[in-house]
């Protein structure tokens, strides 16, 4: 045991010591910002140009990079990190910053950036309710009632502006009541024809390519439709029963009578564990809960994904107008646009309609904020989609990473730094480099829209997905960043102001490790907490 002891000390150390070889005989270089003007660059233009980190700095910098590296777990995996000036374009620190790595969720950097660009932070999204009949005056309406979509990401009850968390009011599908209202209030009593939710906005492509079978049942890999209500989830309530042995109790929002439970859950000892089994057979409506949850715990709500947002979105407007004492002879049912047809062949959204309702959506920049600080997987599959078709009219998801590559390209990315297969990072097929990473940082700090991108990211101790993550540090308050995880990977990417006023653009990856959940954010936090704290201005 001691001489396995002593061998693994030693391995560790010889890593460390590698590292910091490596590093220090790392070139230097220069990542130039662009000459546009930038509200995080401007800051910098009313002062004297600060001199790069010192040299002690920086050897300080490495020493605790090279610690947090060589920790058991971390130093099996494959690292990358690099750290740049934002006002000179110095690289100060850089570590694998040409390789490829898996992003996760530091993807959406990418597609956000895209959005904005092209769309423009004030953009907004439009949802309607139209119909080719007519209202008479007894109330009836022939003809189908159809439900356009168009890649609205906040079909929803969620409150704006977000502050520091996502705050909700009234039912999930308060948009979609909303619009059932206006219905009403034109004078639909009866309705002859179906209920029709039209996504032909995007082709129907439900999952991206890369995405795991395991993803498609959770929230987090709802599938993508231009219709999208309550982000294509359900949110399903268990209650322990009031005995041991006998059922829980179960509620379902938003219900729209689309779905099958089938709950085979039972109320177990106040002192046993809660376990919970959930499955859904791809293609099929049965939900089937399995498992035990302790007599007298608190609630526990599961979010599940809709594999079919369109029809589950017909079904629900139909169940609202019924509530609301429309009668609906026809059936609820989707339009979508098979790959290879075109739009017009599918859609009545092209003929001459009338509009019943209308919603509007928040701007833009809103919805990027809402996107960024939790990291919601179907808004930036929907925003890449939406930039690809309004600016080019294409609809397939192969047309819109084309078009986000082209963009790429514009912005000086070079080929092949940046691989893509969806919008959000939850393909486990994507590539990206550091490099890249911090060329598209500076690229979006130097827009006139710049800094009201850099307001959207999660700020390190305060709000998103950083709200616990260093907490009590010097770090707190001065990072903004995308974050990612997935099985294997940690990513974070942002922007920097150290505790001596450097302001910092950095990128860092890790993959092929087999660290899990706080253990994993724990090296990250720790390289970016040595970044608060050690690099400054040289005296």
């Amino acid at each position: 045991m001691l001489l396995r002891n002593e061998r693994d000390r030693c391995h560790r150390l010889a890593l460390a010591l590698g590292l910091l070889l490596a590093l220090a005989a790392s070139a230097p270089a220069q990542i130039k910002p662009s000459p546009a003007a930038s509200s995080f660059g401007r800051a910098q233009e009313k002062q004297p140009a600060r001199q790069a980190a010192s040299r002690a700095d920086l050897a300080r910098f490495r020493a605790r990079v090279s610690t947090a590296l060589a920790q058991a777990g971390a130093n099996k995996g494959y690292w990358g990190v690099l750290v740049v000036d934002a006002a000179t374009g110095d690289v100060l620190f850089s570590l694998n910053p040409e390789s490829y790595f898996t992003p996760a969720s530091n993807t959406k950097l990418f597609t956000t950036a895209l959005a904005m660009a092209t769309l423009g932070p004030d953009y907004r999204f439009r949802t309607t309710i139209e119909t080719r009949g007519t209202v008479d005056r007894h109330g009836r309406l022939r003809g189908d009632l159809v439900l356009v979509g168009r890649g609205d990401p906040n079909l929803s009850n969620r409150k704006f502006p977000l502050e520091k968390k996502v705050e909700h009011d009234g039912p999930p599908e308060k948009i979609l009541a909303e619009l059932a209202d206006a219905v009403v209030a034109h004078g639909a009593k009866q309705l002859e024809g179906d209920v029709v939710a039209d996504d032909t906005y995007f082709t129907y492509e439900r999952f991206p390519s890369g995405w795991a079978i395991d993803d498609m049942l959770w929230g987090y890999g709802a599938a993508v439709s231009a219709l999208s209500v309550n982000d294509n989830t359900l949110f399903l309530e268990l209650r322990p029963g009031e005995r041991e042995g006998t059922p829980t109790w179960f509620g379902v929002e938003p219900w729209a009578d689309y779905y099958k439970i089938q709950n085979e859950v039972t109320t177990g000892a106040a002192s046993s564990e809660r376990k919970i089994e959930v499955s859904r057979e791809p293609g099929s409506r049965l939900i089937v809960l399995r498992g035990t949850v302790p007599l007298k715990s608190d609630p526990q709500t599961l979010t599940l994904a809709v594999e079919e947002p369109a029809e589950h979105a017909a079904h629900l407007l139909r169940r609202l107008l019924e509530a609301r004492g429309v009668r609906v002879h026809g059936e609820a049912r989707a339009r979508h646009l098979s790959p290879g047809e075109s739009r017009d062949a599918s859609s009545a959204s092209g003929r001459a309609t009338t509009v019943l309702a209308e919603h509007t959506s928040v701007p833009l920049v809103e919805a990027v904020r809402v996107l960024d600080k939790i990291s919601q997987n179907l808004h930036a599959e929907l925003l890449l989609r939406t930039a690809a078709r309004e600016k080019t009219g294409a609809t397939t998801t192969e047309a819109a990473l084309k078009f986000a590559q082209e963009f790429l390209k514009g912005i000086g990315i070079g080929e092949g730094d940046v691989v893509l297969f969806d919008g959000s990072g939850l393909s486990r097929r994507n590539l990206v480099a550091p490099e890249a990473v911090v060329k598209l940082l500076n690229y979006i700090a130097q827009q006139p829209w710049g800094q009201a991108f850099r307001s959207t990211l999660p700020v390190a101790g305060e709000d998103g997905t950083l709200s616990d993550r260093m907490k009590d540090t010097p770090a707190a308050g001065r990072i903004w960043a995308k974050t990612g995880s997935l099985g294997h990977v940690s990513s974070i990417s942002g922007y920097a102001t150290t505790v001596r006023g450097a302001r910092i653009v950095f990128s860092m990856f890790g993959n092929n490790h087999n660290l899990h959940g706080k253990a994993a954010t724990d090296v990250l936090d720790a390289i970016c907490t040595a970044l608060i704290e050690e690099i400054g201005p040289a005296p």
